[in-house]
């Protein structure tokens, strides 16, 4: 197979454990040549993606709280001093109250609703702001989304709603980003087994549903998201922004 990000530098941003989407993402990009930046949150984390990165060409792994300006402000000097031009970013950071997940949407406090909003939609424009001037000869910059930003999904509650604002917020980042060579993209991936997705109440029963009223009749393996965050990180994307491409088995296109 050819190596499709060969001589690339990428950013990949949310890798929590292996079974991260964004480790996923992270083992795509190394397997097609690219030379990866990694971030984490607190010395737990940090432990975890030194661990899981010993097998990937990794160039750096830096600490970054998406919700402080001045960690992103290091994060922008740290991949300045790798000296090399940074053409992909990978955002996948998402994060809500379990509370907020679990009680009705009407009882959303307003602290939990703008933690969610902070740091699963404002982020991406922030860490797009931190990294555009590293991104000298153009790129990709993507983000994991789903489907529950734009229908009812039972217990998603107000992570759909800022779902729906990373949406927007990719959408104007796009425009805005074209004329450096930027493309900005979105992944919605259908419902996979992650720590994240646990907290979600009755997320088994979700994906029994995926499965039996999907198109390919299954569930999304993380790889096939890997494999499309390949795509739109290379030049086989490069005429591709301000889209969200679905990696759900078809479900979005199912009605009742």
């Amino acid at each position: 197979m050819s190596k499709l990000l060969e001589g690339k530098l990428a950013l990949v941003l949310g890798i929590a454990n292996k079974w991260s989407l964004a480790y996923a993402i992270a083992q795509a990009f190394s397997k097609h040549g690219a030379t990866l930046a990694l971030t984490y949150l607190g010395e737990r984390q940090r432990e975890a993606i030194e661990e899981l990165s010993r097998d990937l060409d990794t160039a750096a792994i830096l600490p970054c709280d998406v919700t402080r300006d001045e960690d992103l402000a290091a994060l922008t000097e740290r991949l300045r001093a790798l000296n090399r031009p940074l053409h992909a970013v990978m955002h996948s950071l998402a994060f809500a109250n379990k509370e907020d997940l679990t009680r009705p949407f009407l009882e959303t406090s307003r602290s939990g609703f703008l933690l969610a909003h902070d740091v699963s939609a404002y982020s991406l424009v922030a860490v797009a702001r931190a990294t555009a001037p590293l991104m000298t000869e153009g790129g990709s910059l993507s983000t994991l989304t789903y489907l529950g930003s734009t229908r009812v999904v039972k217990n998603y509650n107000v992570m759909g709603v800022a779902k729906a604002a990373l949406e927007s917020s990719m959408r104007y980042l796009a425009s805005e980003m074209g004329a450096r060579g930027i493309r900005v993209n979105a992944i919605s991936a259908g419902p996979i087994k992650t720590v994240s997705a646990r907290a979600i109440k009755d997320f088994s029963s979700i994906l029994d549903t995926i499965a039996e009223r999907a198109p390919l009749h299954r569930n999304t393996d993380p790889a096939e998201v890997a494999d499309a965050a390949v795509f739109l990180a290379s030049d086989l994307g490069r005429g591709v922004t301000g889209n969200i491409l679905f990696v759900d088995a078809g479900m979005q296109a199912m009605g009742f």
